[in-house]
């Protein structure tokens, strides 16, 4: 990589602290990286590069495989494009090339795929009840999961909660600079009010230690991440003896499969989920596999 490209990238990652969130703007930067690798190893320079490049980059992306062999979603896909797209509008914007070379490149099209594990209304209590509220720790852990299945939220927005997000009291909950740096505000159900009431009086003074910000905290009182979330879900799932694969996100599905089931308008579950295109909350209203095999049951004559 070339001096010039390296600053380049430098002022780009300014750009991107800004632009977008933490995580996101470290994938979009390493991803950069990667292409701007690819470039000086084929000895193209920065300010010479055409749309026909980046069409070649992205074949070699297509290209690529897992470790395991298998080809990596078009999800992924469309994301290491659009790093590329944004570093060049970037470039562009700021005159350092004299044309987006990346503007006519096309996104992937995306696969729109069902929900892999969906949680019965049943599974989701027996998870909610399955911590012991008598501890610090068993209190917290009740809150968090009545949160996800209150609200949907994402594992990122859950960690990044502070107690000044939540009114327990009204019942309502503040995401601030979710998803697409995007504010909203989220209705609790009681039980979600009540229990991260219970930790909030209850349990979370025995938790702080050097982190006091973040309303959700370890054991030892550092900031919850995804990893210790998505390992607290999948602890509490087996100890309720749901034998499905339940991450954060499950009960994101859930939650969105459950309202919908009970005839709520998939623009309220839009705002609720925080998705900014209606089409991406629309992948819910699939017909359920158990209620298809109740109507055929019912109404097939070879059914019973």
């Amino acid at each position: 990589m070339s001096a010039k490209a390296r600053r380049l990238l430098g002022l780009y990652e300014d750009d991107a602290r800004i632009r977008y969130e933490t995580k996101t703007g470290h994938e979009y930067l390493r991803e950069v990286a990667g292409f701007l690798a690819w470039l000086a190893g084929r000895g193209v320079a920065l300010a010479s590069v055409r749309t026909e490049d980046v069409l070649a980059y992205q074949s070699h992306l297509y290209a690529q495989r897992k470790r395991n062999g298998k080809p990596y979603s078009s999800g992924n896909l469309k994301n290491r494009v659009k790093a590329l797209k944004g570093f060049f509008r970037f470039l562009y914007r700021r005159g350092y090339v004299l044309f987006d070379p990346a503007a006519a490149v096309e996104y992937p099209r995306s696969e729109r795929r069902l929900p892999r594990v969906i949680l019965t209304k049943d599974e989701a209590r027996k998870i909610l009840e399955a911590p012991a509220t008598q501890t610090a720790t068993g209190l917290r852990d009740r809150a968090i999961l009545e949160t996800f299945y209150a609200t949907g939220i994402r594992c990122a927005e859950l960690a990044n909660l502070t107690p000044d997000d939540v009114d327990t009291e009204e019942r309502v909950l503040r995401v601030v600079r979710g998803k697409g740096r995007r504010d909203r505000n989220v209705p609790l159900t009681r039980a979600a009010a009540q229990a991260i009431d219970a930790y909030l009086t209850q349990a979370r003074a025995q938790l702080v230690r050097r982190e006091k910000r973040c309303l959700f905290l370890q054991n030892r009182g550092g900031r919850m991440d995804s990893g210790t979330l998505n390992r607290l879900v999948r602890q509490w799932a087996r100890a309720a003896g749901v034998k499905k694969h339940v991450t954060c996100h499950t009960f994101r599905h859930s939650v969105a499969t459950h309202l919908l089931k009970g005839r709520a308008d998939i623009r309220h579950i839009q705002a609720l989920l925080g998705h900014a295109s209606l089409a991406t909350t629309q992948r819910y209203t699939h017909v359920e596999i158990q209620d298809l095999q109740e109507v055929v049951r019912r109404a097939h004559p070879r059914g019973r």
